[in-house]
């Protein structure tokens, strides 16, 4: 099961992605908001496992710190955005004014990857461009792509670490190859399917791209 929850204040999304027959569950980018988990959390019966970061910005990452302590779970980034987490600078948050400088990840991810909570596989798949260790996870109910891919749009790729041609292959080499009926659950906005994606979204075409790009 998917429990989406708009991130208050940040216009992102978090993730609870659950196993319904063991209740385990992994947290995907908590931007801030922990308590609004925590009580979904409890309500649901689940036990979560694990938090997993798509990257490292600071709207992805505010609410970690707390949740780590208070359900005593292990975090997870791929291994090129690491050093956003520990560095205000690096993360943005010190350009936002609240200097996030989290504990480093336990677990440092690589492409490909398999992470198995409960009876559920989650594929990761690093989709460098917005940051260079922006990851999406493919699973079962869906892919969670991060700041990589939106309904109608792509990651901004104008901050430090950032890349339009490395955003723009890791969306054709490995997010538009997988099927049309894909459900997609991004970092901010909707959710959209890579078949709609495939079909309407511009800013997939070089030609077409002209920066213009929020988040």
């Amino acid at each position: 099961m998917i429990f989406q929850m708009p991130v208050q204040g940040k216009s992102s999304n978090c993730y609870i992605l659950s196993c319904d027959a063991s209740k385990k569950a992994v947290i995907i980018d908590p931007g801030s908001g922990s308590d609004a988990i925590m009580t979904t959390l409890m309500k649901e019966h689940l036990d979560p496992e694990l938090i997993i970061l798509t990257h490292g910005h600071h709207d992805h990452i505010g609410a970690v710190e707390k949740l780590r302590k208070e359900l005593q779970i292990k975090v997870a980034v791929h291994k090129k955005d690491a050093e956003m987490l520990i560095n205000p600078i690096k993360n943005r948050s010190q350009f936002w004014g609240t200097n996030i400088t989290l504990s480093p990840a336990e677990i440092c991810l690589e492409d490909n990857q398999k992470i198995v909570i409960g009876n559920m596989e989650i594929s990761v798949i690093h989709t460098p461009g917005h940051t260079p260790g922006s990851i999406s996870l493919l699973t079962d109910q869906g892919l969670f792509s991060g700041d990589t891919l939106f309904d109608g749009q792509v990651g901004k790729t104008d901050l430090p670490g950032g890349s339009i041609d490395d955003l723009l292959s890791s969306i054709h080499n490995k997010l538009l190859v997988l099927k049309d009926d894909v459900k997609v659950y991004p970092g901010h906005g909707g959710s959209t399917t890579i078949g709609n994606e495939r079909s309407a979204n511009p800013y997939i075409r070089y030609e077409l791209w002209k920066g213009e790009i929020s988040w």
